[in-house]
């Protein structure tokens, strides 16, 4: 029978009082950790031997890092140091996929607190199975790096390209006509629906969320709907979009695109998505998706919404988007290319998937606790 334990029986929490400032004069030889990861070396250290640190204050909160001994981390995060009964690795991977961010609290600045967390279950084979399924997420983790790392060279790719056809977007020294993305589109919003609208089945209704996991992954699993009546209402007053218009969102990951598909059937919040349609003629859908996704394209509200207190791409600013707008021909030829680069992506994602799936019923084959590996290889999906 499988042995399953709290966090509280399998590690301790100690606590960081280090403020940022505190070690802008410091150096040495003792690497020092924040949210974002690696700050900088110094001179002193907390932890002898390796453990978890969580981010606890903050953005972010809820992420884990395997840390190194003789290191330490600043007072955003917190240790968790595994005793005697349990791996380092697998301890770090058991919290990876328990979503501690859920028990956040705090409306400004959001904390989580071990002993909200500390009764989280996990099972606790003993330590030579433990010690295995960690080395199999392990490989599984480089195996992703991996492949992140040709994904991003593809995207070098298709940055090399978009120049190679288009000139350099901020000197523009193809002198090809600039229209603002008001020009080519109509661009608003959803009509707002109230939370006295919003059903537990029906047509799907999509929060930023739930648009940015479709976005990300291709797959979403709706908890909002509103009824067959409403969508029908909205849809032949002309509120719902149609395929080939293109939402944006506009607050978290900013000016990620969705192209609406001739199957799709949802609708959207309202304030968080922006809705780009009535396209002109002379654009093509995929060029300004693709557009999106170029780095100096971007620094036209990156720069404006820096240092903002809230992230926000307004639709005034959707509007004042200054577009490239090469011949209708050319724009289809680079979305083209970027659909062949794509293509690559996923070919290469689909063999080392089956390298994933080797090693997760190799997992199961040591009777191990296959919900983890099962989770890194859905997220690796």
């Amino acid at each position: 029978m499988r042995k399953y334990v709290t966090l509280r029986d399998v590690c301790k929490k100690e606590s960081s009082n280090i403020a940022q400032k505190d070690i802008e004069n410091s150096n040495g030889t003792y690497a020092i950790y924040g949210a974002g990861g690696y700050i900088k070396d110094v001179n002193f250290y907390h932890q002898d031997k390796p453990y978890i640190a969580v981010v606890k204050d903050g953005a972010g909160i809820g992420r884990t890092m395997l840390l190194p001994g003789k290191t330490s981390v600043i007072g955003t995060l917190q240790y968790l140091i595994p005793n005697d009964s349990i791996s380092d690795k697998y301890l770090y991977y058991a919290l990876t996929y328990m979503n501690l961010s859920k028990y956040f609290t705090g409306a400004t600045i959001p904390h989580i607190y071990f002993k909200d967390y500390q009764n989280e279950l996990l099972p606790l084979p003993p330590m030579e199975k433990q010690q295995k399924i960690a080395g199999n997420l392990e490989k599984i983790d480089t195996m992703i790096g991996v492949c992140n790392s040709i994904m991003e060279k593809m995207d070098v790719l298709v940055q090399s390209r978009f120049v190679e056809m288009f000139g350099d977007p901020e000197s523009n020294d193809m002198k090809l006509p600039v229209v603002k993305m008001g020009e080519l589109f109509t661009i608003g919003s959803s009509k707002r629906i109230y939370q006295n609208e919003q059903t537990k089945s029906g047509v799907p209704f999509f929060r930023i969320a739930d648009l940015t996991e479709i976005i990300e992954t291709g797959n979403n699993v709706p908890s909002l709907y509103i009824s067959e009546e409403r969508y029908k209402n909205l849809k032949q007053n002309g509120y719902v979009p149609n395929p080939g218009d293109i939402l944006v969102t506009a607050r978290g990951t900013l000016g990620s695109c969705y192209i609406v598909k001739k199957t799709d059937k949802f609708y959207f919040q309202d304030g968080m998505i922006s809705w780009m349609y009535n396209m002109r003629q002379d654009v093509s859908a995929n060029y300004i998706y693709y557009l999106f996704h170029m780095p100096e394209f971007r620094k036209q509200f990156d720069s404006t919404i820096a240092g903002s207190t809230v992230s926000y791409l307004s639709i005034a600013m959707l509007k004042k988007l200054e577009v490239l707008l090469p011949p209708l021909s050319a724009q289809n030829d680079f979305a083209a290319f970027v659909r062949e680069i794509d293509k690559s992506k996923y070919r290469q994602l689909i063999m080392y998937r089956k390298i994933a799936l080797k090693l997760y019923w190799l997992s199961k084959k040591i009777q191990s606790i296959n919900i983890l590996t099962y989770m890194k290889l859905q997220n690796f999906e």
